[in-house]
């Protein structure tokens, strides 16, 4: 009995050891920007799965006062020191906003529903009526519709996606004058950049709006139920991390040049655990690691709070606030920040 026993905490001990391994491998491979470890780079989606499972090693082995928990304990600090937090508390000394702070807010709605992916009516016009009840100063809309700016009739100005490019569209729409404003041409994709110079007060402040690489797929229990299927879905995850990666040196490129302070929205189709996003981060803040709270969902995977969705900014800004809403509307969550020009550019 007692071998039988020794046998199964073995075999238990080998798979925390394997999911410790690949949270402490993923965290690893966020820092390294080659297209070489985009088939280990896929592992980021799953880094909440990973999470849970060394968590539940963790009490597993405590509980059972044994001293494996070491294993799982340190995959999990280190993953935290590599990766960063994944959630938010909320910060109980909260500045007070002022008039002339910056609201904005990025979305991407879907298209606002034009090929009834949800089957409810009127599914456009509730993106609209949100917008507008929420009221931003600049908005920032991934997968737009470009019949649905004679509704946002509180933004004079707009930018969208060149009708010359085949492309997904995107469109920044803001109360301030856009004195300029561009395209940044993905190679081999239906995805894009957009950017808009906006003039703020005394200065001008360039916003990007950025739609990264898409999944042709979804990953769902259904991809992986069986060989063939889930090595198609493997190799197309693997592909999509690769082209990412590619947009990602594009925009890095393009910022680095950029004349003005800042600020980025966008939808870029993977997670803070990705090397393509620390790429496109940079030295910005990220607005929910800021001042955010909670998991900071913007997509839903498998049940799980994902969030593909961000809001950085130069830091030229302080971040007054973020704010997550469970706004059913898309296939995506929106999310909004209040931004403040420091001194020195005011």
């Amino acid at each position: 009995m007692k071998k039988s026993a020794s046998i199964l905490v073995k075999a238990v001990f080998s798979v925390n050891l394997l999911v410790a391994l690949l949270l402490i491998i993923t965290g690893v491979i966020s820092f390294v920007p080659f297209k070489l470890v985009s088939p280990i780079a896929v592992l980021s989606l799953f880094v909440p799965f990973l999470f849970i499972f060394n968590t539940f090693f963790l009490f597993l082995w405590l509980l059972r006062l044994n001293k494996r928990f070491w294993l799982s304990a340190i995959a999990i600090l280190v993953s935290y020191v590599l990766l960063g937090p994944f959630y938010g508390f909320e910060d109980s000394d909260q500045i007070e906003e002022k008039p002339s702070d910056l609201k904005v807010m990025s979305y991407n709605a879907w298209g606002f529903n034009k090929n009834g992916w949800i089957k409810k009516p009127g599914i456009g016009d509730s993106i609209v009526e949100f917008i507008t009840t929420q009221n931003p100063d600049i908005v920032c809309v991934q997968e737009h519709n470009r019949i649905r700016h004679r509704q946002l009739t509180q933004y004079a100005y707009r930018s969208e996606t060149p009708y010359s490019e085949p492309r997904t569209i995107q469109a920044i729409f803001s109360k301030y004058p856009i004195v300029n404003n561009g395209s940044l041409n993905l190679p081999g994709t239906i995805n894009n950049i957009i950017y808009a110079d906006i003039a703020l007060n005394n200065d001008t402040v360039r916003v990007y709006n950025v739609h990264l690489q898409s999944f042709s797929i979804v990953p769902s229990a259904d991809n992986f139920s069986d060989g063939e299927k889930s090595e198609r879905t493997y190799h197309r995850l693997v592909d999509t991390f690769s082209k990412q990666l590619e947009q990602a040196k594009i925009f890095e490129e393009h910022l680095r040049k950029s004349p003005y302070v800042n600020i980025l929205c966008g939808d870029f189709n993977n997670t803070q655990f990705s090397n393509v996003y620390k790429i496109v981060k940079g030295n910005l803040q990220d607005s929910f690691l800021e001042s955010g709270s909670g998991f900071g969902r913007t997509y839903d995977l498998w049940k799980l709070p994902l969030r593909i969705d961000y809001i950085l900014a130069d830091p030229d800004f302080e971040v007054i606030s973020h704010q997550n809403f469970d706004v059913k509307l898309s296939d995506h969550y929106p999310v909004m920040a209040t931004l403040r020009l420091k001194p020195s550019h005011e």
